[in-house]
């Protein structure tokens, strides 16, 4: 609720008719409670879940994870504006060299490693079994 309040108590959102704040299904905001509580202390919040299986948060979690790494750690900036401009040369940066990957694992891969992996545990289970009987 400190990052919702440093938010909402500042212009446009708190004159604004409605923000959204578009949230995972993390247990700190999952649920009616949750909702309600940020509705009780912003009236104008409106809190919006993303599907539980969705893959876009995955990949936008995983992008903010590098940028993490790569760009804010160490946390040796002098102002904002330093912040800001490695940021964005950052983002120059990983759009200039980003490619599209083709996805090769198919559902017959899927199948088939599920498959090994059933093997692999009925197997370690008999072993198992075995040295207790022994």
């Amino acid at each position: 609720m400190n990052l919702v309040t440093q938010v909402m108590s500042r212009e446009p959102y708190a004159s604004a008719r409605r923000v959204f704040w578009i949230v995972d299904n993390g247990s700190s905001h999952r649920g009616k409670k949750a909702a309600d509580r940020l509705t009780a202390a912003f009236p104008n919040a409106v809190m919006v879940h993303t599907p539980v299986h969705a893959s876009w948060p995955n990949q936008v979690e995983i992008y903010f994870s590098v940028v993490q790494r790569k760009v804010v750690s160490p946390n040796d900036f002098t102002d904002l504006t330093e912040v800001g401009d490695r940021l964005r040369a950052f983002e120059d940066r990983y759009n200039a060299t980003a490619q599209p990957f083709q996805w090769k694992f198919t559902t017959s891969d899927l199948d088939d490693l599920l498959a090994r992996l059933d093997r692999h545990t009925t197997d370690h289970e008999e072993e198992s079994s075995l040295r207790l009987a022994a």
